[in-house]
């Protein structure tokens, strides 16, 4: 079942892996099926344990890894198989991120036949979701790792570097009233509307590399009838950070009368290491490299574009594929020559 090794196998392989429904909280059936195509293919295989049922893969070889090549293998709902046309693959995962780790394992049946061991596989569950996986491999890094190869689209550049993300709970408290005397009440959707309005000129932080931050409003709730003054409303604010959070959390201090707010969750943005000779780009989106800190200097490069991820139009090309097995070929082995 594992072994997809034959000419054009790459295509084959990462349309396996499409059909397996794999979208966050349901990675068990993919992760054995790893287990049996990394053992098929005579590597070392530990499964790491995340939560129930669900686990990383790790595979190595006889040689302590030097470099690792990583990705994740979950996926946002909802989950659809795959089809090919012109060329392309479709389908949930196809370049976020089955397709990468396809390469990545075609990449390291190359570099094995050139006679390189010093690598390690690790293939992640949980990223599209607050990366529980990458918290618990980052307990479990080997101690001689240099260098962590993350997978993620980048139309195979290579990323110098990663935004960030906070996460910002606004709350507003009121005083229900009936409303037809609105004088009785006090509406908390009024103070929070109030509040976004004030959010929304404040001077954000900026980065020479990175840009100005940004941040999108994702989620409002609030009220209890169309007939009374609302006594709660909350709202969920996503910023895309390029730097430290202090700063975001300092400008947010005034619309302290109208809200409270909390930190939700917090991702750093991420310098990576580049190599010359090979393009680079920065992007805006968190990947799990700032949760394995202890798997060695981060680099980032995948097949795919992050404009079809998450879509319904998801897709990748059997040329882009081929081009990213070259690159982790050729990075792995400059990377390995220090």
């Amino acid at each position: 079942m594992g072994s997809v090794k034959e000419d054009g196998g790459l295509t084959t392989l990462t349309k396996t892996l499409v059909d397996i429904d794999s979208t966050t909280g349901r990675e068990a059936q993919l992760g054995q099926w790893l287990v049996e195509c990394l053992s098929d293919r005579g590597y070392i295989v530990n499964k790491q344990p995340v939560s129930e049922g669900r686990f990383n893969v790790f595979a190595s070889l006889n040689v302590p890894p030097r470099v690792v090549f990583s990705t994740h293998f979950d996926c946002v709902p909802p989950f659809f198989p795959s089809r090919q046309s012109d060329g392309r693959l479709f389908g949930r995962g196809a370049c976020d991120a089955k397709g990468i780790l396809a390469s990545q394992i075609v990449a390291g049946d190359r570099l094995r036949a050139l006679g390189e061991e010093r690598f390690g596989l690790l293939f992640l569950v949980g990223e599209e979701r607050g990366s529980d996986g990458a918290k618990i491999a980052n307990q479990n890094a080997p101690t001689d790792v240099l260098f962590l190869i993350n997978g993620e689209p980048t139309d195979n550049r290579l990323g110098s570097a990663t935004r960030g993300t906070l996460r910002i709970n606004l709350t507003a408290t009121g005083r229900a009233a009936h409303s037809s005397f609105p004088d009785l009440g006090e509406s908390a959707i009024d103070k929070l509307l109030d509040a976004l309005i004030v959010i929304r000129g404040l001077t954000l932080p900026e980065d020479p590399l990175l840009g100005r931050t940004h941040y999108s409003v994702g989620l409002i709730e609030g009220g209890v009838a169309p007939n009374v003054i609302s006594p709660v409303a909350t709202a969920e604010l996503l910023f895309r950070t390029v730097g430290e959070r202090l700063k975001i959390v300092e400008a947010l201090k005034v619309v302290e009368e109208l809200v409270t707010y909390k930190v939700v969750m917090e991702v750093p943005a991420v310098r990576m290491h580049t190599v010359p000779d090979f393009e680079t780009a920065v992007f805006p989106y968190t990947t799990d490299v700032p949760l394995l800190t202890r798997w060695g200097r981060p680099l980032l490069l995948g097949p795919g574009s992050i404009h079809v991820a998450h879509t319904d139009n998801e897709h990748v090309s059997s040329n882009e594929l081929h081009a990213a097995v070259d690159l982790y070929v050729m990075l792995a082995q400059q990377l390995l020559k220090n």
